[in-house]
């Protein structure tokens, strides 16, 4: 799932979920919660994460194994 695909791709960035948390503008606690897949991540926030890994969103959400 998609949450999985978040959590390796800030792993292999050397980034803290602090880090991307403040990026999207959100207590890490949230963000946290969509890495565990416990909560459902919005449209805004995907766009952004795949802006600041320089994926596709398609990649972010596991609907292809290509990154761009």
């Amino acid at each position: 799932m998609y949450f999985s695909r978040i959590r390796d791709l800030r792993e292999d960035a050397d980034q803290t979920q602090q880090a991307v948390a403040d990026y999207l503008n959100m207590q890490r606690c949230v963000y946290r919660r969509y890495e565990l897949g416990e909560r459902e991540i919005p449209v805004w926030a995907v766009i952004r994460l795949a802006e600041y890994y320089h994926v596709s969103t398609d990649y972010l959400l596991g609907l292809t194994e290509r990154k761009r």
